[in-house]
């Protein structure tokens, strides 16, 4: 019992200067959603409310295209580039070793939220962005010389994928999938494997719809074109045709007995002649 006191109260010191500081910190750089926060308080039209309903840079793009798609990238990128290098500055000061978990453990609350921001009612993207820049700062490690590989295998299979098929998801579902295994290749660390596994698996999870359309080929390519909306007749657009009636056949009129008479005075006669 003696044994266990101490132990106890280190943990707790730990857990209150080391891993809730940065845990808050990286969740609520995640909850700046560049997507909700340039489409609802620039364009003044959430965009949320469009295409897939995902806030996230590929719905942007598609939705709304135009220099402010730089923005959400930006705002995505720098998020996630600040919760690592803050988990970093705080590691650093503890101890070089807890360096790769601190960066680890940022990168899992950042991707949190990401896709579930107590800001926007927990409704947020998918991820990737802000994931694809977690990868690269797991590649810039001084104390571990295959960590380049992280990003290396996560991008590298993102963009070949993404480029041969043109199915943005089918990369993003690469890197998801890769990045516990590329992760236990470079650390071999039971607790940075357990967290690279919650981010492949959230990123995995929030794409579950994709996959389903991958599987039976419905999902939609992208393309660098923006599609033009199509007008909505509730908004001032154009009302669309309606479509033509084909003729209904017309019934024919049943001849009257009077005009009967009027067009057959020859039968009509002739009957007259015979009655008596």
């Amino acid at each position: 019992m003696n044994m266990q006191g101490p132990e106890t109260l280190f943990w707790l010191k730990f857990a209150a200067v080391f891993l809730l500081p940065i845990a808050l910190e990286a969740y609520f750089c995640g909850c700046f959603n560049g997507a909700v926060i340039v489409s609802k308080y620039i364009l003044r039209n959430d965009i949320r409310n469009h295409g897939s309903g995902n806030a996230g840079l590929t719905n942007f793009y598609r939705v709304f295209g135009g220099p402010l798609t730089l923005v959400v990238i930006l705002s995505d990128v720098v998020k996630a580039v600040l919760a690592v290098l803050f988990a970093t500055f705080i590691a650093g000061h503890i101890s070089p070793e807890l360096v790769a978990l601190a960066k680890y453990w940022a990168g899992t609350f950042c991707l949190l939220g990401h896709m579930y921001p107590c800001t926007f009612q927990f409704r947020g993207g998918k991820g990737i962005l802000s994931g694809g820049a977690i990868a690269i700062m797991m590649g810039f490690d001084s104390g571990n010389p295959w960590s380049w590989c992280i990003p290396a295998v996560v991008w590298g299979g993102f963009i070949l994928l993404a480029a041969a098929t043109k199915y943005v998801s089918l990369g993003s579902c690469w890197a998801g999938f890769s990045f516990p295994f590329v992760t236990w290749f470079v650390y071999r660390e039971p607790l940075i494997l357990l967290l690279s596994v919650l981010v492949g698996g959230l990123i995995l999870w929030k794409h579950r719809g994709n996959i389903v359309r991958l599987v039976k080929g419905t999902e939609s390519k992208f393309s660098l074109h923006k599609k033009k909306p199509e007008p909505d007749a509730g908004e001032g657009g154009a009302q669309p045709e309606a479509a033509e009636e084909p003729p209904q056949p017309q019934a024919e009129e049943t001849p009257s007995p009077s005009q009967e008479a009027e067009h057959a005075p020859g039968q009509t006669a002739g009957n007259e002649e015979e009655t008596p």
